[in-house]
């Protein structure tokens, strides 16, 4: 039967083996989907070991692997070349293929499961690493009027700003991109999207509330069973609507599922059922 798994440090908490097999009993495909829990110091060795199995057929990497994946990859998808950050892995003709879907997962869920459009808005990303990473080319894709990085160690927003502006050549009209130090955060915008991974561990990334208003949506891409410390925060501060990252992981799947096994999954129940 074919396998898959994903792979991550720490990986127990992980919600992919219930959604993959939720895909693949909808979808009448035959598979097993397990967790690896990934050594930092072994990563490239345990992901050549995985795929030295012909019946293991794909990987979904998670933190803090993401980049370590794309460095180690012979072929890539447009979207995990931008990201320089991949979250799914597959053997094709004896090369290892990385592909990203975490960006369309963001805002596939973002519009369709919450029905805020991106198109013409004031758009905040909150982090430089391989999430916000993933997510940067299908935001812009959606063409906001305006989309600001902003990150603790500006170096890594601009540099991210940067390889965009070189790279990309999706659209007529490249929105307005910008990177910030957190510190120098003090408009309002129309979408607040935590890619930090600070509520992993109860923080906050240190910005003004100046960013918030009444008429804010607020996405962290991290969930929680009591909503997440970044979401709960937000509403103090007087954004009225949050959102957070259960939804993104199920259609980042989805969409790896897809890749994969090219049968796209209803995502709808397998969310509900999570919720």
């Amino acid at each position: 039967m074919d396998r898959y798994a994903v792979i991550g440090h720490p990986i127990s908490h992980s919600k992919s083996p219930l959604i993959h097999a939720a895909f693949s009993e909808q979808t009448k495909q035959s598979l097993v989907y397990e967790r690896i829990e990934g050594d930092v110091d072994h990563f490239e060795d345990e992901v050549r070991a995985f795929f030295a199995d012909a019946h293991n057929k794909g990987l979904n990497v998670t933190v803090p692997f993401k980049e370590r994946a794309f460095a180690m990859c012979d072929k890539l998808s447009d979207r995990a070349f931008m990201a320089e950050a991949v979250n799914t892995l597959y053997m094709h003709n004896g090369e290892l293929v990385g592909d990203n879907t975490d960006g369309k997962g963001l805002v596939r869920d973002i519009q369709e499961n919450y029905g805020v459009r991106l198109k013409g808005k004031r758009v905040l990303l909150l982090g430089a690493g391989g999430a916000s990473k993933g997510v940067m080319l299908p935001i812009l894709e959606e063409l906001p009027e305006s989309l600001v990085i902003a990150n603790r160690t500006f170096a890594k927003a601009e540099h991210l700003v940067g390889r965009y502006r070189d790279k990309a050549t999706f659209s007529e009209r490249l929105p307005s991109l910008k990177a910030c130090p957190y510190d120098e955060l003090d408009q309002v915008f129309d979408v607040v999207i935590n890619g930090t991974s600070a509520s992993l561990s109860g923080a906050l990334p240190k910005i003004s509330s100046k960013v918030f208003a009444e008429s804010t949506h607020v996405y962290d891409m991290m969930y929680g069973d009591e909503g997440t410390v970044f979401n709960r925060w937000a509403k103090d501060q007087g954004a009225a609507h949050t959102m957070d990252g259960l939804g993104m992981l199920v259609e980042q799947a989805a969409e790896a599922f897809f890749v994969w096994r090219s049968v796209m999954p209803d995502t709808a129940k397998v969310i509900g059922d999570l919720r």
